[in-house]
């Protein structure tokens, strides 16, 4: 039986669900599907989303929590404090013309005590990487194990996967003690882009604080500054605080996002604010009761369950998954379209109740985008060369031996890519088995994808 599970694991459309139509005008798959919402729901932690503008030319505020009194441009400031539990995610572009000087632009983050006694803001877990030379966007094989974390192609995919196994990066200190009323960096973070071409060089970032005293936090990005030999220097402390009390919006501004009642075609615009949600917790199951299971569907079909939903692109749930905004920057987008960094941690309590063995795929797929309710998900005959997703997944289980299996895989889809098995279990009848997925939504990604439950004939996989 071990041969067929590793066949269909490595079967990319063998084992695809029920009946499929082709459309020669349009070159698209259409797979017979029962779409159900995804359970559960996000969290309430409250995270900094920056990222508005992605590409920074010009330096200045990119989010800013602090109270707007005293401050050169009030309406940069959004007056929000963060206690307890909060996470700060920022992904940014830096990019010089071509025959520029190519200064090195810097990624702050500001953070001062909003609270009347001495406290401590502790690092948990975060990483930050960079395009150039950290995490190079190269092409890699669909699905492949990434058991050492060593397979990534992006700074978001790296970023992600780090965070994914509960890692602090180096950038960070574990813990700073904070006097009222005094801001400090908290880090400061080069995004190069000499010698580069193009002169082009982007930075992810994703930090899990904890702060005992409510916090003003601040994301700023300043360019380098010219030593008298004509060297470059680091901004100092004092100027990146300077530039959040006297500066301005850092541009370009990117395009206003559409009003959500509005009709007629969507700019869903870059995130630049703070969101309510960190991690989306769900149990697939037929009912609600803290017991119930998901019955397997019969052989040759298959449930599916949308992943990072946004508005026009539900699958005909209705569900929109985006996280929405407490705060914002007026011309930044509704919603975290895309819930980059949020991390999705999905139970799947299954039972075989079909009177015959079954072998069960789990699959992460990348349906072309629809929010029309039909019977159907629809993939490209051929993917697209454009890569929707590029991240890790953790899968784990307990056997019927009771043994514990815990995987880490690196997954690349195009758009409208059918997309690999993940976990494949071979279960007999009324037999159950717990399936556990993990992973962080990654930066560059592009949403949405779906998680597929899918019921295949064992007997009809060759040895």
């Amino acid at each position: 039986m071990s041969n067929r599970i590793v066949l269909c694991l490595l079967a990319s459309a063998a084992a695809a669900v029920a009946s499929q139509t082709v459309s020669a005008e349009v070159e698209t798959i259409d797979v017979r599907t029962s779409m159900r919402a995804l359970p559960g729901g996000l969290d309430g932690l409250p995270v900094l989303n920056s990222n508005s503008p992605e590409v920074v030319q010009s330096e200045g505020i990119l989010v800013s929590t602090f109270a707007p009194a005293g401050r050169a441009t009030p309406q940069a400031h959004l007056n929000q404090k963060f206690q307890g539990r909060f996470d700060i995610f920022a992904h940014h572009i830096a990019k010089d013309e071509p025959f520029g000087e190519h200064p090195t632009l810097y990624l702050a983050i500001i953070i001062q005590n909003a609270g009347d006694h001495l406290t401590t803001v502790k690092s948990l877990e975060g990483a930050s990487y960079l395009s150039q030379p950290d995490a190079p966007f190269v092409p890699l094989p669909a699905i492949e194990d990434n058991a050492a974390g060593t397979i990534f192609a992006g700074p978001g995919d790296r970023v992600m996967n780090e965070v994914l196994r509960h890692k602090l990066q180096k950038n960070f200190p574990s813990s700073v003690d904070l006097q009222p009323g005094r801001p400090e960096v908290l880090a400061a973070l080069p995004i190069p882009v000499k010698g580069l071409t193009p002169p082009l060089n982007g930075r992810s970032l994703l930090l899990r604080l904890s702060s005992e005293q409510p916090v003003f936090v601040a994301t700023v990005a300043a360019f380098a500054r010219k030593n008298p030999d004509g060297t470059e220097r680091r901004p100092s402390d004092n100027e990146f605080i300077e530039l959040l009390d006297s500066g301005g919006l850092a541009g370009p501004r990117e395009k206003s996002p559409t009003l959500p009642s509005a009709s007629g075609s969507v700019v869903y615009g870059r995130v630049g604010g703070v969101q309510v949600g960190s991690t989306w917790t769900a149990t697939l199951a037929d009912g609600r009761c803290a017991d119930d299971s998901l019955k397997i569907p019969a052989i040759g079909e298959s449930i599916s369950y949308p992943i990072s939903t946004v508005a026009r692109g539900s699958f005909g749930t209705g569900q929109l998954q985006a996280a929405s905004m407490i705060k914002r920057q007026p011309d930044t987008a509704y919603a975290a379209h895309g819930n980059y960094g949020v991390k999705y941690d999905i139970t799947i309590p299954m039972v075989n109740n079909l009177n015959r063995d079954a072998l069960v795929l789990v699959k992460l797929q990348t349906p072309l985008k629809k929010d029309e309710k039909l019977a159907t998900i629809s993939f490209n005959r051929t993917p697209s060369p454009r890569v929707f997703f590029r991240g890790t997944v953790k899968t784990s289980f307990v056997d019927s031996q009771k043994i514990r299996h815990e995987k880490y895989t690196h997954v690349v889809q195009h758009q409208g890519e059918t997309g690999m098995a993940l976990v494949a279990q071979y279960l007999k009848p009324l037999e159950k088995r717990t399936v556990k997925l993990e992973f962080l939504y990654p930066p560059d990604a592009t949403p949405p994808q779906v998680l597929t439950i899918e019921s295949t004939d064992p007997d009809a996989i060759d040895d």
